[in-house]
């Protein structure tokens, strides 16, 4: 299975974005393989469709599990409808290496 989860930064010690759409990176982590890697967001800087371009670029990708600090209004139902499902953690300080070992150990 795998997941994309937003990254502040570069780095498996950077906190998750809590912007979706127009977070710095999306690490895609592959939990079968427990590999990863880091993406810039292509989407960041534009005006407007950011969260659906996001959406259909991890689906084409694979993606089942997207966690992120926060997801716009339009975004549950599209993801709804690619199977894809939105986890919000309750701590938005959380590094991506603890989300990574929470999914682990799950």
């Amino acid at each position: 299975m795998k997941y994309a989860i937003t990254s502040q930064g570069k780095s498996l010690e950077a906190r998750i974005d809590s912007h979706f759409g127009r977070c710095k990176y999306i690490v895609i982590y592959d939990r079968e393989t427990l590999g990863w890697e880091f993406i810039p967001n292509p989407f960041e800087q534009l005006d407007e469709g950011v969260g659906p371009m996001m959406v259909e670029m991890l689906h084409k990708k694979g993606i089942s599990k997207v966690i992120s600090g926060s997801f716009g209004i339009k975004i549950k139902e599209l993801m709804d409808s690619k199977h894809m499902q939105m986890i919000i953690p309750q701590n938005d300080e959380i590094t991506v290496s603890t989300v990574i070992e929470m999914i682990d150990n799950s």
